[in-house]
């Protein structure tokens, strides 16, 4: 059997030296008062060590008390012969009231230091639940966790979490170890459901001790604590509020992860609702040029010749069917080509082929895929003579023109001029299309970068709402910004920038 101290060293010491004090205490006065008396003195110094100095100092303070009650007030003093058998009963006397004054004053002080603990314990449970219960994502739990254990226990933390049949690393403190032995030792909690590590049966050589994070659905993950003296181990109170506060975090994690789970399928339910939405309006801008192509082609088969052989289309009006069909077909092909650009922006996998451009070379190139369009549609364009070379995909940004053109064309009244101009702001070329349409209405100057957002219009005329989300996904990949706003003069005005130095993530400021 290996004896412990439950006390310091050094309360044995202190209660020593109040026996002695007693003692010379009751030197001067011993001559005036009966032996027996003197026992209070002793008796006092009992009950000052079971109050302050522990169970096993007070024990021994009781003990001390009686031998040198003996050795230093009972004739013959100073040896510890007793020649009057009466004393006998009083040396019983105070070490039976002595050992029970002891041990009840002990208890009492234990239970209030138990109870202190606890209430202590229990404030610590509750920060937590506080703070957990107003965290935000697993990311935010584990950084309530982590820094409640740290504070109550002093010492590093390690999350790790369950994610695709793995244990993952989440959160730790910066001198936490993260080598092969505490991975595997976190691992084994993780899939025993038990502790590991430090002050455990298992793998009990490492530096840290990990808990599992446990609920009814299992094992969520594990935390580690790990002392900074390795000699330092968890007491069972500290054991029992480790424990709780992995129940609180799993509890907390478990929260977390059904929460993004319910948002996930939020997120499911809104997207297939806007899937069936983008169905219906697609389908629909997809049959109008498909059914006008194939009413021209049936008319040009059908009414090329009679049953006598004679031609009864004229040369002009197979020439307005080819030209229907035309547009038709440029229409259906501009449709395609924003819904794949669409969705390689969502995707991720635009990739940039940026080359040293002309900023002349750019505008000239988009006014002529647009000619015919803009056919009815002076063209007014200012560009810089001073404009350097400015580094830029040149078809993603032509496509940016050309769906600007195009948008201003469709909502400007035949005859009103479009312009166009190129400034250097600020490190960045600015481009602006002004048009000298209605312009757009206040509520809807702020969305119509939106997907799939249209504008209403009373002659009926609408696009995809696919456009001008286009150009904004392709200006920002560029690093650069683009913002609409209405002239005072009528109509509407788009700009966009884009840096000289891609690096550069500064943006001019935007004009209200």
């Amino acid at each position: 059997m290996v004896w412990r101290l439950h006390s310091p060293f050094s309360n044995y010491v202190y209660s020593t030296l109040l026996v002695a004090a007693a003692t010379l205490v009751g030197f001067p006065i011993h001559f005036a008062i009966h032996p027996t008396n003197q026992v209070m003195l002793y008796l006092a110094v009992v009950v000052i060590s079971a109050a302050y100095l522990g169970r096993g100092p007070s024990l021994l303070a009781s003990l001390l008390s009686v031998l040198a009650f003996d050795f230093f007030f009972v004739d013959p003093r100073f040896t510890l012969n007793v020649s009057d058998t009466q004393y006998l009963i009083t040396f019983i006397g105070l070490l039976g009231v002595s050992l029970t004054i002891s041990t009840l004053t002990a208890r009492i002080r234990e239970q209030g230091e138990a109870a202190s603990q606890r209430e202590a314990h229990t404030a610590a449970l509750y920060s937590l639940s506080r703070d957990l219960t107003t965290a935000v994502g697993i990311e935010g739990v584990l950084e309530a966790v982590v820094r409640h254990i740290r504070q109550t226990f002093d010492r590093d933390v390690a999350v790790w979490l369950a994610q695709d049949k793995s244990l993952q690393i989440r959160e730790a403190s910066p001198n936490y170890p993260l080598d092969e032995g505490e991975n595997a030792a976190a691992l084994w909690a993780y899939e025993h459901g038990q502790p590991a590590g430090k002050g455990t049966d298992t793998l009990s050589t490492v530096q840290g001790r990990y808990t599992p994070l446990k609920t009814i659905r299992g094992s969520l993950g594990v935390i580690g604590v790990k002392p900074e003296d390795a000699g330092m181990f968890l007491s069972p109170p500290q054991r029992r509020l480790l424990e709780a506060y992995a129940s609180l975090a799993a509890l907390a994690v478990e929260r977390a992860d059904l929460a993004e789970q319910a948002s996930q399928t939020q997120v499911l339910k809104a997207t297939e609702r806007l899937h069936s939405a983008l169905l219906n309006s697609i389908s629909h801008d997809l049959r109008t040029p498909l059914s006008a192509i194939n009413g021209a082609l049936d008319s040009l088969r059908e009414s090329e010749l009679d049953g006598t052989g004679s031609v009864i289309l004229d040369r002009s009006a197979r020439l307005d069917l080819l030209e229907s069909a035309h547009e038709e077909a440029s229409r259906l092909n501009r449709l395609v080509g924003n819904l794949l650009d669409m969705t390689r922006l969502e995707a991720g996998v635009l990739q940039l082929n940026r080359v040293d451009t002309d900023v002349q070379d750019l505008v000239g190139a988009a006014l002529s895929h647009l000619s015919e369009r803009l056919g009815n549609h002076p063209i007014a364009t200012w560009v810089s003579n001073d404009l350097p070379m400015v580094p830029m995909d040149f078809i993603l940004i032509e496509q940016v023109l050309i769906n600007l053109l195009d948008n201003a064309a469709k909502y400007t009244p035949a005859g009103a001029s479009i312009e166009i101009r190129a400034s250097l702001v600020d490190q960045h070329v600015q481009f602006t299309v002004a048009d000298h349409g209605i312009g757009v209405p206040v509520g809807d100057i702020e969305r119509i970068f939106d997907k799939f957002h249209r504008i209403h219009r009373p002659n009926g005329t609408s696009g995809t709402g696919l456009g001008l989300s286009i150009c904004k996904g392709i200006v920002e990949a560029h690093e650069g910004a683009i913002w609409a706003k209405n002239r005072p003069e009528g109509g509407l005005e788009v700009t966009f920038t884009l840096p000289l130095e891609p690096e550069d993530r500064g943006l001019p400021g935007r004009e209200k």
